[in-house]
């Protein structure tokens, strides 16, 4: 069995920053470190962007603090908040494709894991995401190169509608036509996401689809309004994926919670 830590929607700050009174990096780390005590094991940690809040370089600076002693593996794609180019200033060594784009292709034990950029930085939906046709046709080689091999794909904007009135309206524009693309390869096991800041499951053209909670601010269960930005104090946290014996298994954990009492005092 191979284990995969999720993590998303971190949105680091500058020194002192909060947001909605809490403070994402302390969050982050209280969720890291609850993930590498429980999961020491884990083969890769993946964090499907919103790395920072604003895209500034010295919230990348201190995300590389954070992450400098980490003991697994991570990779590194980015979101809506996120700068590419600052990104990429502070993080050189993350892979890329030809185009600059921050997707990558990682071949993990028996599995593939594909890490796309979602990001449009000249959207006239701002926070909306689209893939362009040069980032279509690098998902569509990356998977005919390998039509055997289970494959994840992991993203930021979902490439479905949640719901959530104000998500959907920065969503991942042109989803049906990933939606389509992605059909044409069933070695496709599961796609993961984030963005929403809510635990959501759906499927994509038949793909499951699962998204995960920010380990700091949520979106409130709200699915009327048009306010994105609407955020609530609820349990950070951070996906496990189980792979084995050809399944994928999606767990979420809420690393805020209180702890369960000792065996024993139930």
């Amino acid at each position: 069995m191979q284990k995969l830590l999720i993590f998303t929607d971190i949105h680091f700050v500058s020194e002192g920053a909060h947001i909605i009174g809490l403070d994402p990096i302390a969050r982050f780390t209280q969720g890291l470190d609850h993930a590498l005590a429980h999961h020491p094991d884990a083969a890769r940690i993946i964090i499907t962007g919103d790395l920072a809040h604003h895209g500034h370089p010295e919230e990348y600076t201190r995300l590389r603090a954070a992450l400098a002693d980490c003991p697994i593996p991570v990779s590194l794609t980015i979101g809506n908040h996120d700068s590419r180019a600052d990104f990429r200033q502070a993080f050189p060594d993350v892979p890329v494709d030809a185009n600059g784009f921050v997707q990558c292709v990682i071949d993990q034990n028996g599995h593939r894991l594909i890490l796309l950029d979602t990001v449009d930085e000249a959207a006239d939906i701002p926070h909306s995401g689209f893939l362009c046709d040069a980032r279509l046709t690098w998902l569509e080689d990356t998977l005919n190169a390998a039509p055997d091999t289970p494959t994840l794909i992991f993203m930021h904007h979902p490439p479905i509608l949640t719901g959530f009135a104000a998500m959907d309206r920065i969503d991942l524009r042109n989803r049906a036509e990933l939606t389509d693309r992605l059909r044409a390869h069933p070695q496709i096991r599961q796609i993961i996401a984030g963005h929403v800041h809510r635990t959501v499951f759906g499927a994509a053209g038949g793909i499951p689809v699962a998204l995960f909670k920010s380990p700091c601010h949520q979106m409130p269960m709200m699915l009327t309004g048009n306010d994105e930005h609407l955020s609530v104090d609820e349990p950070g946290a951070y996906g496990l994926i189980l792979l084995q014996e050809g399944q994928v298994i999606v767990h979420t954990e809420d690393f805020t919670l209180t702890p369960p009492p000792p065996a024993g005092d139930i």
